[in-house]
Protein backbone atom coordinates (compact mmCIF):
# COMPACT_ATOMS: atom_id res chain seq x y z
CA UNK A 1 0.00 0.00 0.00
CA UNK A 2 1.14 3.22 -1.35
CA UNK A 3 0.80 5.81 1.46
CA UNK A 4 1.02 10.05 1.61
CA UNK A 5 1.87 11.68 4.58
CA UNK A 6 0.59 15.69 4.77
CA UNK A 7 1.29 17.55 7.41
CA UNK A 8 3.16 19.90 9.33
CA UNK A 9 6.17 20.96 10.68
CA UNK A 10 4.97 21.45 14.34
CA UNK A 11 7.99 21.24 16.59
CA UNK A 12 6.33 20.79 19.58
CA UNK A 13 4.29 17.22 19.08
CA UNK A 14 4.24 15.67 15.61
CA UNK A 15 7.88 14.94 14.89
CA UNK A 16 8.25 12.11 18.01
CA UNK A 17 4.97 11.00 16.93
CA UNK A 18 5.37 10.74 13.23
CA UNK A 19 8.95 8.77 14.56
CA UNK A 20 6.55 6.35 16.36
CA UNK A 21 3.90 5.67 13.24
CA UNK A 22 6.50 5.05 10.47
CA UNK A 23 9.05 3.07 12.83
CA UNK A 24 5.11 0.76 13.35
CA UNK A 25 3.63 0.95 9.86
CA UNK A 26 2.92 -2.69 8.45
CA UNK A 27 5.18 -4.32 6.04
CA UNK A 28 3.07 -4.15 3.17
CA UNK A 29 3.09 0.16 3.69
CA UNK A 30 5.20 2.07 1.57
CA UNK A 31 5.30 5.50 2.64
CA UNK A 32 5.69 6.99 -0.71
CA UNK A 33 6.24 10.77 -0.07
CA UNK A 34 5.14 13.66 2.92
CA UNK A 35 3.72 17.10 2.15
CA UNK A 36 5.37 19.28 5.24
CA UNK A 37 3.75 22.81 5.55
CA UNK A 38 5.14 25.77 7.80
CA UNK A 39 4.01 25.35 10.92
CA UNK A 40 0.23 27.41 11.50
CA UNK A 41 -1.77 26.96 14.48
CA UNK A 42 -4.24 29.63 13.32
CA UNK A 43 -4.37 27.93 9.23
CA UNK A 44 -1.98 29.28 6.45
CA UNK A 45 -3.99 33.23 6.77
CA UNK A 46 -1.95 36.06 7.89
CA UNK A 47 2.05 36.33 8.40
CA UNK A 48 3.77 34.67 10.88
CA UNK A 49 4.36 37.43 13.34
CA UNK A 50 0.45 38.81 13.63
CA UNK A 51 0.07 35.23 14.38
CA UNK A 52 2.57 35.41 17.06
CA UNK A 53 1.09 38.63 18.06
CA UNK A 54 -2.64 37.24 17.94
CA UNK A 55 -1.32 34.40 20.56
CA UNK A 56 -0.15 36.93 22.79
CA UNK A 57 -3.13 38.08 23.17
CA UNK A 58 -5.04 35.36 23.00
CA UNK A 59 -3.31 32.87 25.69
CA UNK A 60 -1.30 35.48 27.49
CA UNK A 61 2.16 36.77 28.52
CA UNK A 62 3.05 33.32 30.73
CA UNK A 63 1.80 31.06 27.65
CA UNK A 64 3.38 33.20 24.97
CA UNK A 65 6.81 32.87 26.62
CA UNK A 66 6.89 29.06 27.52
CA UNK A 67 5.97 28.26 24.50
CA UNK A 68 8.05 31.04 22.27
CA UNK A 69 11.17 29.97 23.90
CA UNK A 70 10.28 26.26 23.26
CA UNK A 71 9.97 26.80 19.92
CA UNK A 72 13.29 28.63 19.43
CA UNK A 73 15.16 25.61 21.53
CA UNK A 74 13.14 22.96 18.74
CA UNK A 75 14.51 25.31 16.01
CA UNK A 76 17.86 25.03 16.96
CA UNK A 77 17.54 21.28 17.90
CA UNK A 78 17.63 19.71 13.84
CA UNK A 79 16.31 16.22 15.99
CA UNK A 80 12.90 18.37 16.93
CA UNK A 81 11.97 18.55 13.70
CA UNK A 82 9.28 16.54 11.37
CA UNK A 83 12.56 16.79 8.32
CA UNK A 84 14.52 15.09 10.43
CA UNK A 85 12.18 12.37 10.95
CA UNK A 86 11.77 11.91 7.02
CA UNK A 87 15.34 11.50 6.58
CA UNK A 88 15.72 9.19 9.32
CA UNK A 89 13.02 7.08 7.86
CA UNK A 90 14.14 7.49 4.39
CA UNK A 91 11.06 9.34 3.50
CA UNK A 92 11.20 12.18 0.84
CA UNK A 93 9.35 15.84 1.30
CA UNK A 94 6.93 16.38 -1.59
CA UNK A 95 7.70 20.07 -1.68
CA UNK A 96 4.44 22.12 -3.14
CA UNK A 97 4.47 25.75 -4.00
CA UNK A 98 1.07 26.83 -3.90
CA UNK A 99 -2.33 25.31 -2.37
CA UNK A 100 -2.08 21.67 -1.54
CA UNK A 101 -5.31 21.98 -4.03
CA UNK A 102 -3.74 23.38 -7.14
CA UNK A 103 -3.57 21.57 -10.01
CA UNK A 104 0.46 22.00 -9.66
CA UNK A 105 -0.29 19.99 -6.52
CA UNK A 106 -2.61 17.29 -7.25
CA UNK A 107 -0.13 16.42 -10.01
CA UNK A 108 2.85 16.12 -7.94
CA UNK A 109 0.87 13.79 -5.72
CA UNK A 110 -0.87 11.87 -8.19
CA UNK A 111 3.17 11.46 -9.75
CA UNK A 112 3.24 9.43 -6.75
CA UNK A 113 0.24 6.78 -7.72
CA UNK A 114 -0.58 6.72 -3.76
CA UNK A 115 -3.10 4.69 -2.90
CA UNK A 116 -4.20 6.67 0.54
CA UNK A 117 -3.43 9.73 1.88
CA UNK A 118 -3.45 10.70 5.41
CA UNK A 119 -3.37 14.04 6.83
CA UNK A 120 -2.14 14.59 9.96
CA UNK A 121 -2.71 18.33 11.41
CA UNK A 122 -3.16 19.39 7.39
CA UNK A 123 -3.75 23.05 7.09
CA UNK A 124 -6.23 23.34 4.68
CA UNK A 125 -9.37 22.58 3.79
CA UNK A 126 -9.01 19.64 1.34
CA UNK A 127 -11.20 19.77 -2.39
CA UNK A 128 -12.81 16.98 -4.33
CA UNK A 129 -9.97 16.53 -6.30
CA UNK A 130 -7.31 15.89 -4.01
CA UNK A 131 -10.24 13.80 -1.76
CA UNK A 132 -10.48 11.56 -4.86
CA UNK A 133 -7.02 11.44 -5.50
CA UNK A 134 -6.10 7.85 -3.92
CA UNK A 135 -8.00 4.61 -4.59
CA UNK A 136 -8.22 4.37 -0.97
CA UNK A 137 -9.63 7.63 0.04
CA UNK A 138 -8.15 9.92 2.21
CA UNK A 139 -7.91 9.70 6.03
CA UNK A 140 -7.89 12.81 8.26
CA UNK A 141 -6.68 12.22 11.80
CA UNK A 142 -9.25 15.01 14.67
CA UNK A 143 -8.37 14.88 18.05
CA UNK A 144 -12.52 14.20 19.83
CA UNK A 145 -15.07 12.17 19.68
CA UNK A 146 -17.03 12.96 16.74
CA UNK A 147 -19.50 14.34 16.18
CA UNK A 148 -18.79 16.20 19.03
CA UNK A 149 -15.99 18.58 19.17
CA UNK A 150 -15.74 19.51 15.16
CA UNK A 151 -13.39 22.32 14.32
CA UNK A 152 -10.20 23.49 16.02
CA UNK A 153 -8.49 23.29 19.05
CA UNK A 154 -10.79 20.54 20.65
CA UNK A 155 -7.69 19.62 23.57
CA UNK A 156 -8.72 23.56 25.02
CA UNK A 157 -12.90 23.35 24.45
CA UNK A 158 -12.88 19.67 25.87
CA UNK A 159 -11.06 21.31 29.33
CA UNK A 160 -12.89 24.67 29.22
CA UNK A 161 -16.21 22.55 29.35
CA UNK A 162 -15.28 20.59 31.88
CA UNK A 163 -15.69 17.21 29.74
CA UNK A 164 -14.67 13.33 31.56
CA UNK A 165 -13.58 11.76 28.83
CA UNK A 166 -12.54 12.79 25.28
CA UNK A 167 -10.67 10.67 22.23
CA UNK A 168 -9.43 10.82 19.02
CA UNK A 169 -11.11 9.70 15.63
CA UNK A 170 -9.88 8.86 12.15
CA UNK A 171 -12.03 9.52 9.05
CA UNK A 172 -12.73 9.75 5.75
CA UNK A 173 -12.66 13.08 4.49
CA UNK A 174 -15.40 14.76 2.62
CA UNK A 175 -15.77 18.34 1.43
CA UNK A 176 -17.30 19.33 5.08
CA UNK A 177 -15.25 20.23 8.27
CA UNK A 178 -14.73 16.89 10.29
CA UNK A 179 -17.51 15.24 8.81
CA UNK A 180 -16.65 12.23 6.96
CA UNK A 181 -17.92 8.77 8.14
CA UNK A 182 -15.27 7.53 11.06
CA UNK A 183 -12.80 4.17 10.81
CA UNK A 184 -11.83 4.23 13.74
CA UNK A 185 -12.87 5.71 17.45
CA UNK A 186 -10.26 6.07 20.75
CA UNK A 187 -11.75 7.14 23.96
CA UNK A 188 -8.98 8.92 26.95
CA UNK A 189 -10.16 9.84 30.15
CA UNK A 190 -9.14 13.23 31.35
CA UNK A 191 -8.50 12.50 34.70
CA UNK A 192 -7.00 15.94 35.59
CA UNK A 193 -5.22 16.44 32.60
CA UNK A 194 -3.62 19.50 31.66
CA UNK A 195 -3.85 20.43 27.81
CA UNK A 196 -0.29 19.87 27.12
CA UNK A 197 -0.58 16.23 28.48
CA UNK A 198 -3.28 15.74 26.85
CA UNK A 199 -2.05 16.78 23.24
CA UNK A 200 0.72 14.33 23.72
CA UNK A 201 -1.69 12.13 24.98
CA UNK A 202 -3.86 12.42 22.06
CA UNK A 203 -1.42 12.98 19.47
CA UNK A 204 0.11 9.33 20.56
CA UNK A 205 -3.22 7.77 20.46
CA UNK A 206 -4.31 8.71 17.34
CA UNK A 207 -1.07 7.21 15.57
CA UNK A 208 -2.04 3.82 16.98
CA UNK A 209 -5.61 4.73 15.56
CA UNK A 210 -4.40 5.69 11.94
CA UNK A 211 -1.84 2.60 12.35
CA UNK A 212 -5.45 0.73 13.07
CA UNK A 213 -7.35 2.23 10.12
CA UNK A 214 -4.49 1.63 7.76
CA UNK A 215 -4.53 -2.71 8.52
CA UNK A 216 -8.40 -2.54 8.63
CA UNK A 217 -8.99 -0.62 5.18
CA UNK A 218 -5.87 -2.96 3.93
CA UNK A 219 -8.14 -6.41 5.06
CA UNK A 220 -11.14 -4.90 4.20
CA UNK A 221 -13.18 -5.28 7.41
CA UNK A 222 -14.07 -1.43 7.70
CA UNK A 223 -17.16 -0.74 9.51
CA UNK A 224 -17.83 3.06 9.28
CA UNK A 225 -19.30 5.25 12.32
CA UNK A 226 -21.38 7.62 11.45
CA UNK A 227 -20.52 10.80 11.89
CA UNK A 228 -24.11 12.67 12.39
CA UNK A 229 -24.70 15.89 11.43
CA UNK A 230 -27.27 15.94 14.10
CA UNK A 231 -24.95 15.52 16.73
CA UNK A 232 -22.07 17.67 15.97
CA UNK A 233 -21.20 20.44 17.94
CA UNK A 234 -18.19 22.79 16.31
CA UNK A 235 -15.69 25.52 17.51
CA UNK A 236 -12.91 27.66 16.28
CA UNK A 237 -9.91 29.03 17.54
CA UNK A 238 -10.92 30.53 20.91
CA UNK A 239 -10.86 34.06 21.98
CA UNK A 240 -9.18 36.02 24.99
CA UNK A 241 -12.65 35.39 27.31
CA UNK A 242 -12.60 31.85 25.99
CA UNK A 243 -8.85 31.40 28.08
CA UNK A 244 -10.19 33.22 31.09
CA UNK A 245 -13.38 30.80 31.08
CA UNK A 246 -10.85 28.03 30.35
CA UNK A 247 -8.81 28.69 34.08
CA UNK A 248 -11.91 29.56 35.60
CA UNK A 249 -13.21 26.24 34.92
CA UNK A 250 -10.19 24.70 37.19
CA UNK A 251 -8.24 23.99 33.65
CA UNK A 252 -4.57 24.61 33.18
CA UNK A 253 -2.16 24.68 30.39
CA UNK A 254 0.62 22.85 31.50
Amino acid sequence: MRIIIITQNDPFYLAKNLDHLFANMPSYVQVVGCVVSDVSPFGKKGSFLGNTLKTWRIFGTGFFIRYGIRFLLAKLNSRASVLHTLRRHGISRIELTGSINSEESIGLLRAKSPDLLISIAGNEIFRKPLIELASEGCLNLHTSLLPKYRGLMPSFWVLKNREKETGVSVFYVDEGIDSGPIIVQKRILLDGMTHEKLIRESKRVGMEAIIESIELIHRGDVNLIPNDDAEKTYFSFPTREDVKAFKSAGARFY
